[in-house]
């Protein structure tokens, strides 16, 4: 029977935080999905700049405050972008294109060319965080009053 040696763990690499994980991902598109999904990212930390990037589902960029506000996926013809609670949120915009059937996700489908308002996302983004707050704050407070 072969044996083995053991290695001392003494240059062991950390592991990568979710945000170089989402540069990782960004950067092996190298094309149009690259571009779109690394504008989205940049809008949500303007609107949210406190912002927490999570790497979740063997390799989807999530983006949470309060609670999960959005993921980033991408596809070979869109970057989608799922808000968690985007049936509960205004979309004055109509930004929201994809998942409108269901009960609690919308998405937001971009594909190659096309231009999302970045005020209008924004909104929304500022919208999903507020609306993660309070269902924090009013868990809290059930909490509380028993």
């Amino acid at each position: 029977m072969p044996t083995s040696k053991v290695q001392p763990h003494s240059e062991v690499a950390p592991a990568a935080t979710p945000s170089e994980l989402i540069d990782k991902r960004i950067s092996d598109l190298g094309d149009w999905r690259a571009e779109t999904l690394s504008q989205m990212r940049t809008l949500i930390k303007a609107a949210i700049p406190d912002v927490e990037e999570q790497w979740k589902w063997m390799g989807t960029p999530v983006w949470s405050h309060d609670g999960i506000i959005c993921t980033g996926e991408t596809y070979k013809a869109v970057v989608k972008l799922t808000f968690a609670k985007g049936a509960a949120l205004a979309d004055p915009a109509k930004l929201f294109n994809a998942s409108l059937d269901g009960n609690v996700r919308r998405a937001i489908d971009i594909r190659e060319g096309e231009a999302v308002d970045a005020d209008a996302f924004k909104m929304l983004i500022l919208a999903a965080v507020a609306l993660n707050s309070a269902s924090v704050k009013a868990k809290a407070t059930a909490k509380r009053a028993k």
